[in-house]
């Protein structure tokens, strides 16, 4: 099994972001071990900046979510951590209400999907510093983002992760939303999508298992989405990447195997709303998303951080 805590915040004002990860890998019959990730995202600059530490001293505090080590742990309203040459201290608030995204509910029982996924602050502010060797500390205050976990047996065969804050016109907006292809049975499934939109103050759930519609059409470089809602909404969407800005890592499959992980949390993001009845919505994000693409392929261009998921 695996289980992961994550967070990521993003500049109000310049195309830097920050992605902080924390995770448990447990063999059958084995001890469990963790890993903290630290990776900074500056598309002035080109490619990112990461770190990553595995131990297998772990816990969970009585009053937070995972602890790592003597200097890395996550809860409710904070995170902190050392990881290689970054350090952090980050406190986040949010109004949101969780976020599940399966739909229906019952899936979270289910053996399938084989990752769940959940966004405990599906928006959220974060202040704090992230030090870094060598570089000027970011300062976070007022940075807009999100938390989330999620855990599971085994990864999709494929999946986007799309998540976007701070559009121009909405600012209290956000998109949450994960698509995969299962591999069940040697067949390979259409993609799902399950998620949720925010906009003009009220949420919409995007995708469920009986969605019908959803199309992709993806790239290492970004994607183009149309994914169904609640009452005949119908999101169009663009996450494009800043050029060499986007992180790869390499995931190891909880049953065997690997994927590979691209992820630019610095993406444009543009979304086109319809609304049965209403005029169409249009609203962008110039570096406030995050594009994430899980694949197998190995020849998608990106480089891979020179450490691996064990």
């Amino acid at each position: 099994m695996y289980e992961s805590f994550f967070l990521r915040a993003v500049s109000p004002d310049e195309p830097v972001g920050a992605w902080l990860r924390y995770t448990v890998h447990k063999d059958p019959g084995e001890r469990p071990w963790a890993s903290v990730w630290c990776t900074v995202f500056d598309a002035r600059q080109g490619g990112p900046l990461m770190h990553k530490i595995t131990t297998d001293e772990l816990g969970v505090p009585a009053d937070g979510w995972l602890s790592i080590g003597d200097d890395a742990a996550i809860g409710p309203g904070e995170a902190h951590g050392v990881c290689g040459d970054a350090s952090w201290s980050v406190r986040f608030e949010t109004t949101e209400a969780d976020l599940r995204h399966l739909s229906p509910g019952w899936l979270y029982r289910a053996p399938l999907p084989r990752t769940k996924l959940t966004s405990p602050a599906p928006s959220a502010t974060f202040d704090g510093e992230i030090a870094l060797a060598g570089r000027e500390a970011l300062r976070l205050k007022g940075w807009r983002g999100m938390v989330g976990h999620n855990w599971g047996s085994e990864h999709a065969e494929r999946w986007i992760w799309l998540h976007g804050v701070g559009f121009e016109g909405d600012s209290a907006a956000w998109i949450d939303v994960a698509l995969g292809r299962l591999l069940v049975g040697g067949w390979l499934t259409p993609w799902v999508a399950n998620g949720a939109i925010s906009f003009g103050g009220r949420r919409h759930r995007l995708g469920g298992l009986l969605a019908r519609g959803v199309r992709v059409a993806e790239t290492p470089a970004g994607c183009e989405v149309r994914i169904p809602g609640q009452a005949g909404l119908v999101v169009h969407g663009r996450a494009t990447v800043p050029p060499m800005s986007a992180a790869g890592w390499r995931y190891g499959d909880p049953g065997g195997g690997e994927h590979d992980v691209i992820n630019c949390s610095v993406a444009a993001i543009d979304l086109a709303i319809d609304v049965p009845g209403s005029e169409r919505t249009v609203v962008r994000t110039r570096h406030g998303g995050v594009y994430e693409l899980g694949l197998r392929e190995h020849d998608h261009g990106v480089p891979i951080a020179p450490f691996s998921d064990d």
